[in-house]
């Protein structure tokens, strides 16, 4: 445990791996009520990517006359593949500073400098919604947006707000004979499977099913999974996560066999009535690249943009380095998308927890 200097009524401290699990209930306890509304911002998640993912989980605490007044929670990516990196939080759209006011988000920011010289990382990426000003976070990435919609009271309501051609092709799907099932780990492996092959498909490594099963095990009332089954075959599935009046979706597939049944329209019909059932105001479709076609599919819906700035602290090499978008891998994800599924199963979970 390392302390740094600050103002004599706030304390920071890093807390190190061994620490975590630890202050989970304290820091809860202390930042839950005070706003935070997406499920990713649970600090139970440092114990979700240790278990799921083998990231080393650290955090900067601060805290203020005996009160929590700030978390930067932070993960440990390291691969012979990669090279080492330190996010705040892999996998998950939201992360980086909760601070109370500038001055504790800067004592953060300085500490998780410190810990990204410790380990002699690439670049630190804190992923914030809005910027954090701090003279080591100079680079920023903001191609991607939130798509969020906030959702009415009732499922007719909307029903009502969708676009004829929406209505339309969900109507399709209920006229495919699609069974909607609702579950936790007794659906998992039937998830596992539309998701891991359509992340072939698309020529990108799947997180492996250990992630998921352990996202369900730390958060048992507020992430569930949906299946979509044809003839008893599943053909898409999503996990959903419920916060405090928002819902997300951080992981949905269906299968391009079967596109033409309307499975993945059918199935976001369900996803956003779920949330309304649970009483939330606010559906997180997820990240997109503006104008890309995630990004069309999600406005279809009502889903309005909103900024996504993801702050680097670079060490060594560029931000760009491991995008897809990079050149250099245009071959990898072609390659990619050929192997069979066994194979990319396998190996898509040793490759994709070194990525950042």
């Amino acid at each position: 445990m390392k302390a740094i200097d600050a103002p004599p009524s706030t304390h920071v401290v890093l807390r190190e791996p061994e620490e975590i699990a630890g202050c989970i209930e304290t820091w809860e306890a202390g930042l839950a009520p005070s706003g935070r509304r997406v499920l990713s911002h649970d600090s139970r998640w440092l114990l979700v990517l240790r278990d799921g993912l083998g990231h080393v989980p650290y955090a900067v605490e601060a805290v203020r006359d005996g009160r929590v007044v700030g978390l930067l929670p932070l993960c440990y990516l390291r691969s012979r593949l990669f090279g080492r990196f330190l996010v705040g939080l892999p996998y998950l759209n939201y992360g980086g500073v909760e601070a109370e006011d500038a001055d504790v988000a800067k004592m953060l920011v300085d500490q998780a400098v410190e810990l990204a010289d410790r380990l002699n990382v690439r670049y630190l990426e804190l992923r914030h919604e809005c910027e954090v000003e701090h003279v080591s976070l100079p680079e920023k990435r903001t191609s991607k947006v939130h798509m969020r919609l906030a959702l009415p009271r009732h499922q007719d309501e909307l029903w009502k707000g969708l676009s004829p051609k929406v209505r339309n092709l969900i109507r399709k799907g209920e006229q495919n004979e699609l069974q909607i099932t609702w579950g936790n780990t007794d659906l998992l492996a039937e998830f596992f499977a539309v998701f891991s092959h359509n992340m072939r498909d698309l020529g990108t490594p799947t997180f492996g099913r250990n992630l998921f099963q352990n996202i369900l095990f730390y958060f048992p009332n507020a992430a569930e999974l949906c299946v979509v089954r044809k003839g008893g075959r599943p053909v898409a599935a999503a996990l959903l996560l419920h916060g405090r009046g928002t819902t997300e979706v951080p992981s949905a597939s269906s299968l391009r066999a079967f596109q033409a049944t309307n499975a993945n329209m059918l199935m976001y019909w369900h996803l956003l009535s779920r949330a309304i059932e649970r009483g939330q105001t606010t559906f997180d479709f997820g990240r997109s690249s503006a104008e890309s076609g995630t990004y069309r599919f999600k406005k279809q819906w009502g889903a309005e943009p909103h900024p996504a700035v993801w702050q680097y602290y670079v060490r060594q090499g560029s931000i760009g380095d491991l995008r897809p978008e990079n050149r250099k891998y245009r071959l990898m994800i072609r390659l990619w998308q050929r192997l069979p599924l066994g194979v990319s199963r396998w190996l898509g979970p040793k490759i994709v927890r070194g990525i950042p």
